[in-house]
């Protein structure tokens, strides 16, 4: 138990400083994109700023639940406080739906205002030069955040991580339409918001995404048909165990709930049909992680 609690402790340091990266970013891009948006006249990177200090509140999120969710099963938790990271990519998606609904507000409402006659203000060089360093910074952040949180098996990290992509693609989009609208002259003033639209649609993209993967875990989703297949593998590699069924597997967090029914030979003597259990659920915990949770039930070959 020990043991396990120290990897849990370093697992959600490493989460910690993960997200204080991308928060200090974060900070940094949307006082920067803020300022240029308004100095600058410039719709789609005042959006792309609302869009940054999402960011922030998403990072919020994350140090939230992870801090909860890495706690140890307790009397009231049997399972473990696994789901709350999977609650905060959820969280996460919701965050950015409501982003891309409000960007794409705005755009229409000055596509509309230019389409009725209004003459739109073309952005100045502050907002075009912002959207470069954004694009960069963010697409930096998010190889880092993602390659960690894979390697950290954290859906929530890497929920956050396309968070920052998203960001880098409102950034690129607002590149776009900036440069345009700057490079063309008064009659492409119209490309600000018209970049704003794509973006919000773009981050509208990644919200479906993360949300469908966060309310499959919340409903207790099946693992997919492929990692199921690797567990009857695993099962099956062992000669006198027999006929795998009534398999049932789900995801807590970041760890694989698997529960299974196996045949054995109905003479085995119980202390050796224990032993070979134990030695399937060591093979399944060496291919899925230590903190898979893992339940077999044992019937005799009729």
């Amino acid at each position: 138990m020990l043991r396990v609690v120290e990897i849990m402790s370093t697992r959600e340091k490493e989460i910690y400083k993960v997200t204080l990266v991308g928060s200090a970013v974060n900070v940094l891009l949307t006082v920067f994109k803020f300022v240029a948006g308004i100095v600058g006249h410039s719709a789609a990177m005042t959006a792309d700023a609302v869009h940054s200090l999402s960011d922030l509140l998403t990072d919020a999120v994350v140090l939230l639940f992870v801090s909860i969710s890495g706690k140890p099963e307790d009397s009231s938790h049997d399972y473990g406080h696994g789901k709350y990271e999977t609650l905060a990519t959820t969280v996460i998606g919701i965050a950015l739906a409501a982003v891309s609904v409000g960007i794409g507000w705005k755009a229409v409402e000055a596509l509309l205002f230019w389409y009725h006659g209004g003459t739109l203000q073309a952005p100045g060089m502050l907002a075009l030069w912002a959207a470069v360093v954004s694009v960069v910074l963010k697409e930096f952040v998010y190889q880092y955040t993602v390659r960690r949180g894979r390697k950290l098996s954290s859906p929530a990290v890497e929920a956050n991580a396309w968070h920052h992509r998203s960001d880098a693609l409102s950034s690129l989009g607002t590149l776009a339409g900036i440069g345009g609208a700057i490079l063309l002259g008064d009659r492409w003033t119209v490309l600000d918001p018209l970049a704003g639209l794509v973006v919000a649609f773009f981050i509208l993209r990644v919200a479906w995404k993360l949300l469908k993967g966060g309310f499959d875990e919340l409903m207790e989703a099946s693992l997919p048909d492929e990692v199921e297949k690797e567990i009857l593998e695993v099962v099956n590699s062992f000669p006198d165990v027999h006929d795998p069924h009534h398999l049932r597997t789900r995801r807590i967090g970041s760890r694989y709930a698997i529960e299974l029914h196996i045949r054995m030979d109905g003479t085995m003597p119980l202390a050796e049909a224990h032993a070979r259990t134990c030695e399937i659920e060591q093979a399944m915990k060496a291919r899925f992680g230590a903190d898979t949770h893992i339940t077999l039930h044992v019937e005799p070959i009729k």
